[in-house]
């Protein structure tokens, strides 16, 4: 190896959010990592779903397509054209 290219491979301290610490190596600088999961909290390998939810995302997609649908609906009803009766929608009659 090449002496003075590579970097400082050293221990660091991980903490996570959920309060879980362990020591590893890196070559961050520093010697604390901070991380939000870690194996000690993921769903992986925990077995629990551990639902994270940040700034609102889930609220605000399901806000959004919810008055999506809404929208779509009265389009869909007003447009629709009457299925063939007996076939399902979107289908050819067979042929005999």
């Amino acid at each position: 190896m090449k002496a003075g290219i590579h970097p400082d491979y050293h221990e660091v301290t991980v903490s996570c959010a959920c309060g879980s610490t362990f020591k590893t190596r890196s070559t961050i600088k520093g010697d604390h990592l901070r991380v939000e999961l870690c194996s000690a909290c993921h769903p992986y390998f925990t077995g629990k779903m551990k639902f994270i939810d940040t700034a609102g995302r889930v609220e605000r997609f399901q806000r959004k397509y919810a008055q999506a649908a809404q929208a779509a609906a009265p389009a869909t009803k007003a447009g629709a054209k009457p299925a063939l009766q007996g076939q399902p929608s979107g289908q050819a009659p067979a042929k005999k």
